[in-house]
């Protein structure tokens, strides 16, 4: 049973295909964030970067070096499309993408970290086995067909990702629409649109049509008899999503994830005309099947634990922010912060408070005064700072937050010295204030 689900050979046009969109929306993601500002604002400007926890080492290349990064990394994009040395070019997209993603967080999307996961699975994937510059090179390497497991493990990845999705909005302040009327309200001085999305209705569509759509899609997408009307609402979903929310290229990606759901046959007719179609349906098991499988597994289990992990941390997510990210908890919560600094030099005793525009961009200041892990590194970063002055001292943060419109209440435990405080990887941080 296991080997014709995942060895049976299927044509492989949507995959071709996808391969094509997918190195091109690297190309656009890469160019997009140069001749946006999206660079100079986030890795040329600031003065400090708030990289992953771990990643300290990890940090942008001086001076304007990070344009040609971009630059360089959308050229791997350009050859993924075109199938140049596809094996190499994927590989380095990866390496290039992931660099960037663990070099800041201030900036936090999720496509970008759905981005990580897709060009390392295409690393692996048999995607330029037709029309690409590389079987020009090498015809032999021409093939029609795929083992059906290229098709599942963009199924099942998307399967995990959209019911995470739709369970970490079954919370109250987004079931009482409360969330979803604050998204909405942030969009009022949108042009053109943005008198429309305040409409009473707006919060219920967004609110109650993001869970069903999150919770339905794939289920939907993969039964032939509603496949059809959930593309469409697919292609409404993420257009919207585009327009409002201005998420990048994540919206085009999963509408190009249909390819898969669809029959390969039809994909083959619209896209690749040309193509001789394969329907011999032959079960080849390949030698690598033991580390496919023990692979595969690996990685399925911990995109299903990852989500939960905050359920085995102390208090709540929305307040804590411990097991947010890489969980697929998208806009989920509105946090506002009102925060002070309190150097004291360990010394002489004398205490200051620090003036965050000194060291951080507006967008990090936000980011400083209502995250924990953020307030940890850039306590840290004062520490380091006044050091290298030489000075020893010690940082004590006074935060007050509000999380979706409500009371400002103290997040951080304002006697302990932050910057000498230990960062818990995988439980509470004690000196993280409870929410209730």
């Amino acid at each position: 049973m296991i080997n014709k689900f995942l060895f049976k050979h299927i044509d492989n046009s949507a995959l071709v295909v996808f391969r094509i969109i997918f190195g091109l929306l690297c190309f656009l993601e890469s160019v997009g964030a140069i001749f946006t500002g999206w660079i100079k604002r986030t890795l040329i400007e600031p003065e400090f970067t708030f990289t992953f926890i771990g990643f300290e080492w990890l940090q942008p290349l001086p001076g304007n070096w990070m344009y040609v990064y971009y630059a360089v990394m959308g050229g791997f994009g350009i050859l993924i499309m075109l199938g140049y040395r596809y094996r190499i070019s994927a590989f380095m997209f990866f390496i290039m993408w992931c660099g960037v993603y663990f070099m800041q967080k201030t900036s936090y999307n999720n496509h970008y970290y759905l981005l990580v996961l897709l060009s390392g699975i295409m690393v692996i994937l048999p995607s330029h086995k037709y029309a690409s510059l590389d079987v020009k090179r090498h015809p032999k390497l021409k093939s029609i067909s795929m083992p059906a497991w290229c098709k599942w493990i963009f199924v099942i990845q998307l399967l995990i990702l959209y019911t995470y999705a739709s369970k970490a909005k079954l919370y109250p302040d987004w079931l009482d629409l409360t969330m979803p009327t604050l998204l909405m309200k942030g969009k009022i001085n949108y042009p053109i649109i943005g008198e429309f999305l305040q409409n009473s209705a707006m919060p219920y569509l967004v609110g109650y049509g993001g869970i069903l759509f999150d919770g339905l899609i794939i289920p939907l997408l993969l039964i032939k008899a509603t496949r059809k009307y959930a593309f469409f609402a697919s292609i409404f979903f993420h257009l919207f999503n585009s327009i409002v929310f201005q998420v990048g290229v994540f919206p085009y990606l999963s509408l190009a994830f249909s390819l898969f759901f669809f029959n390969p046959e039809t994909i083959k007719n619209i896209f690749l005309k040309r193509k001789e179609y394969y329907n011999k349906a032959e079960v080849i098991i390949p030698n690598y099947k033991p580390v496919l499988l023990t692979l595969g597994s690996i990685y399925f289990i911990i995109q299903i634990i990852l989500p939960i992990r905050h359920h085995f941390i102390q208090d709540n997510v929305l307040w804590t922010e411990e097991g947010h990210r890489l969980s697929w908890r998208m806009m989920l919560r509105s946090k506002s912060g009102q925060t002070n600094y309190k150097i004291v030099n360990i010394k002489t005793k004398k205490s200051s408070i620090v003036n965050m525009s000194e060291f951080l961009t507006k967008k990090q200041t936000r980011l400083a005064s209502s995250k924990p892990d953020i307030i940890w590194q850039f306590s840290r970063h004062l520490k380091k700072v006044y050091k290298e002055k030489g000075e020893d001292i010690q940082v004590f943060v006074d935060a007050k937050v509000s999380v979706n419109g409500r009371p400002y209440k103290r997040l951080i435990d304002p006697k302990v010295d932050i910057a000498n405080a230990k960062w818990n990887y995988f439980t509470h941080n004690n000196w993280i204030l409870p929410s209730k």
